[in-house]
């Protein structure tokens, strides 16, 4: 059995350090390896580690005591508790049935669909339309019915009218637009990035606000160079880690 090992953080003073702390510590629980112990180091390590006083270690550990990740024995340490769920992996593979794949086995909910202008941020993926038809959905582990994932998909006007919202409740956009709108889709092009939670993500999430989230982009491409639709998905960073696999030949 590994050692647990912390991960490295880079403190931002404009938050409390406590909060920050307890949140990367978090992170690192439950994105644990199998084979890692579930004793802590001692306070006064993993305040060494963060590069915080030992009180605002203490004050990190409370807060993971409170939510029930960690247990403190008194002359015994620290220790994570067998039950704190592991994150679980994805993959970003290249292949169009790889990122089904991927998407698929969580239970869907649509929150809501309809047309709106551009976003700002998306203008320059839709130059030639004014409006988009934006569907958001959340979805839950199929066992435990907690929140994972939300996602906002803006998707171009003409391919968004040959779409049934009841189908994203059963298969992925990536399929919907593929295998029922009849899309030829030539690539997809993903970019993920750690962000902070806002208000709209905290609540559906059940995460505490600007806690870490994975804040994934993806932009899906038709084969006359049109873009189809922008998926852009707010994962849990506490349950997500993402894992890419470049092959030798």
């Amino acid at each position: 059995m590994t050692a647990f090992a912390p991960d490295s953080l880079v403190l931002n003073r404009k938050l409390p350090l406590w909060y920050q702390v307890s949140q990367s510590l978090r992170a690192s629980i439950l994105g644990r390896t199998p084979d890692a112990s579930l004793r802590l180091p001692t306070e006064e390590q993993l305040a060494a580690h963060y590069g915080v006083s030992v009180l605002t270690m203490r004050q990190a550990l409370k807060e993971l005591e409170e939510e029930g990740l960690i247990s403190r024995h008194r002359r015994r340490g620290t220790f994570i508790e067998p039950g704190a769920r592991r994150s679980t992996p994805r993959r970003l593979l290249g292949s169009i049935d790889a990122i089904v794949a991927q998407q698929s086995g969580e239970r869907t909910t649509v929150l809501g669909h309809g047309p709106e202008p551009v976003p700002g941020e998306l203008a320059e993926y839709f130059p030639d339309v004014a409006e988009v038809v934006t569907y958001r959905r959340l979805r839950s582990d199929g066992e435990s019915d907690e929140p994972t994932n939300w996602a906002e998909n803006a998707v171009r006007p003409e391919f968004a009218a040959g779409i049934d919202p009841a189908d994203l409740e059963r298969w992925p956009m990536t399929k919907v637009l593929r295998d029922v709108v009849g899309v030829r889709i030539s690539r997809i092009t993903d970019t993920v990035e750690a962000r902070l939670a806002d208000p709209e993500t905290a609540e559906l999430l059940r995460v505490p606000l600007l806690s870490p989230i994975l804040h994934y982009t993806g932009v899906t491409y038709a084969e006359d160079g049109r873009v189809v639709d922008v998926a852009r998905i707010r994962y849990r960073g506490d349950r997500f880690s993402f894992t890419v696999t470049v092959e030798a030949h």
